[in-house]
């Protein structure tokens, strides 16, 4: 399994990560190209710089003629913090999405881009007790956080990695300035979007992860560890704006293949909640769109099973499968929705496999394709039901034709045939 580590000994930024990313080997001119078609008036300077002994590449954004520099300069970052008042100028979160979804970068990018931006919002709503469509971003700091976030996902994507994982993140101290005036260090935002990270303070009092940098980890990072077991293929560092004596201000990105003996070291292992409930005096109807709401606010599994309960009433067993931090939430939906007078809750370890998107294209449209690997190997793969669906329907096909020619056309792709383990 193909991996990319992230060491943040010195935090991480939108920029950072872009310069990490260009170091370990992304094309500079996909960044320049992606950044050119988006049409913001927006473009990249990239150059190599040394932060305390170590070379790294430096990424600056300009709008026009301008480079910009939305933060005081003594900020070891270049990013703005977005504001959460309904009359700021500049562009809401809902146009954003729309600048992104009108891009011409694939589909998984726009997507992680759009994940990203969703987080950072969800993030500034909550801080700031309002809506996430109040949120906005200030004309030049909404440029510099699109060119970070998108070249941050179309990045990502061109690395070809199966995984992402991190370090645990060193976040700075101190206070420092925003369009608020004077908050502490790491920025209230940046808290809230780190919920469940491993974080620590060490060496610097300045800001040295950026809520634009938190939203790239929470998106992006599947887990947490200490520097895994691998083969080194290379490593790419990303500098930050400041230079701090006897600290690097750097992001170090690893990228190789994963050296384990084992299952349990080629899958990924978290913790889930299990919550459960028994249900024997529920409309059916009903059961339906408790499922479908307990998806909408972050399941990520969720079933039922029957079960023959007290005095041979015939049942139904609820069990929803959820992150720790979504299970209170999802809690009070079952009390909600259902008859039910109690929910069990309990911690579980889980085993997964790397998973990745990859589109094939069939008669009738694209089709993405979920391929689940271990240790660089193909374990799994199965066509997006979803957009089977909809081709279905919209070209009148039968939904096995179309998942059928999906399930062709990967096979029959480039690197499956010149290599890809099945």
């Amino acid at each position: 399994m193909r991996i990319a580590y992230l060491e943040c000994f010195s935090g991480i930024s939108g920029d950072m990560f872009l310069g990490a990313l260009l170091d370990a080997g992304v094309p500079p001119e996909l960044l320049q190209n992606t950044i050119a078609a988006l049409n913001i008036g927006a473009r990249l300077e990239i150059s190599r710089v040394v932060r305390s002994g170590i070379s790294a590449a430096k990424v600056d954004v300009w709008v026009g003629e301008k480079k910009d520099s939305p933060r005081d300069e003594t900020s070891p970052h270049s990013h703005s913090h977005p504001h959460s008042h309904s009359h700021s100028h500049g562009r809401s979160l809902s146009e954003i999405q729309r600048i992104i979804s009108a891009s011409s970068i694939s589909e998984r990018a726009q997507k992680n881009a759009i994940a990203i931006f969703e987080a950072l919002g969800t993030a500034e709503a909550k801080i700031h007790d309002t809506s996430i469509e109040a949120v906005h971003f200030h004309e030049v700091g909404a440029v510099d956080a699109i060119v970070d976030i998108v070249g941050a996902a179309v990045g990502a994507e061109a690395l070809n990695v199966d995984e992402f994982i991190c370090s645990p993140l060193n976040v700075g101290g101190g206070m420092v300035k925003c369009s608020h005036g004077t908050i502490p260090v790491p920025a209230p935002a940046t808290v809230e979007l780190l919920a469940g990270a491993p974080v620590y303070f060490a060496a610097v009092q300045a800001e040295l992860v950026t809520p634009t940098g938190a939203a790239i980890v929470k998106t992006l990072i599947s887990r947490f560890a200490e520097f895994p077991k691998m083969i080194i293929e290379r490593a790419g560092y990303g500098a930050g704006t400041g230079d701090f004596p006897g600290h690097p201000n750097v992001l170090r990105l690893t990228i190789g293949e994963a050296a384990s003996s084992g299952i349990v070291a080629n899958t990924t292992s978290d913790t889930v909640t299990v919550l459960e409930a028994n249900l024997d005096d529920l409309n059916p109807q009903v059961f339906g769109y408790v499922m479908d709401r307990l998806f909408e606010e972050g399941a990520l599994d969720t079933f039922g099973i029957p079960v023959q309960m007290k005095k041979n009433r015939p049942g139904t067993l609820l069990t929803v499968l959820c992150k720790p931090e979504d299970a209170s939430k999802l809690t009070r939906l079952i009390f909600a929705e259902t008859t039910t007078l109690g929910v069990r809750r309990r911690e579980e370890q889980r085993q997964t496999l790397a998973r990745r998107w990859e589109n094939v294209q069939t008669s009738w449209g694209e089709v993405r394709i979920k391929i689940a690997s271990m240790n660089g190997s193909v374990m799994n793969y199965a066509p997006e039901y979803e957009d089977c669906r909809r081709i279905a329907m919209e070209h009148k096909v039968p939904l096995k034709r179309v998942m059928q020619q999906a399930t062709r056309a990967y096979l029959s792709s480039d690197h499956v045939s010149t290599g890809e383990n099945l």
